[in-house]
C-alpha cells in the first residue's frame, strides 16, 4: 500500500531531541484529527523508540537518529525510528520486559513493551555494528459521522 503523506527528519542523538521528535510526529499526525488518547499513545511510543536509539543505539555517544512518519489510506499510520549505532545482537531478548543494556543507568527495560502496548504492531530490524530500525504501526479510530456528538 502506498503512503498518501510522508514526513522524515534527521536529528542528533541528544536526549533533548527526544521531546522534539515526539512533538514533530504528533504534529504530523494531527492532520488526521486523532483522539487525544491516540495522540498521547503515539507520542509515548515515539518517545520510547527515540530514547532507545539515543541511550542504547549510540550508548549516549554521537550519532544521527532518523524518524519517518507515514499516513496510509484507512487512517493507518507508521512511524520508523532508525539509528546507525551498535545494533542489537538478540532482538528477541532485547524485547523481553525488564531487559536492559544499561543496568547501571536509570532504565527499566520496558521500552519495547510500552511501544507494543500503544501501537498495533512493532517490528524491529537490527544488525550488530550497523544499527536498528523500529517500525511501529497503528490504525486510528474512524472519524465520527457528521452531526454526531464528539
Amino acid at each position: 500500500m502506498k503512503a498518501i503523506n510522508t514526513m522524515s527528519l534527521t536529528f542528533d542523538s541528544l536526549e533533548v531531541n527526544e521531546s522534539f521528535a515526539r512533538s514533530a510526529a504528533a504534529g504530523f499526525f494531527t492532520q488526521l484529527d486523532p483522539t487525544v488518547e491516540e495522540l498521547c499513545d503515539i507520542r509515548t511510543a515515539v518517545s520510547e523508540a527515540v530514547t532507545n536509539a539515543i541511550v542504547h543505539g549510540y550508548r549516549r555517544g554521537a550519532g544521527k537518529v532518523r524518524l519517518t512518519a507515514r499516513i496510509y489510506p484507512g487512517r493507518k499510520i507508521t512511524v520508523a525510528v532508525r539509528d546507525s549505532g551498535c545494533g542489537i545482537a538478540d532482538i528477541e531478548k532485547a524485547m523481553e520486559p525488564l531487559y536492559t543494556t544499561d543496568p547501571e543507568g536509570e532504565r527499566s527495560g520496558l521500552g519495547f513493551s510500552v511501544m507494543q502496548s500503544f501501537m498495533d504492531a512493532v517490528r524491529v530490524s537490527s544488525a550488530p555494528g550497523k544499527g536498528t530500525t523500529v517500525t511501529m504501526q497503528r490504525t486510528l479510530s474512524p472519524l465520527p459521522e457528521r452531526g454526531e456528538a464528539e
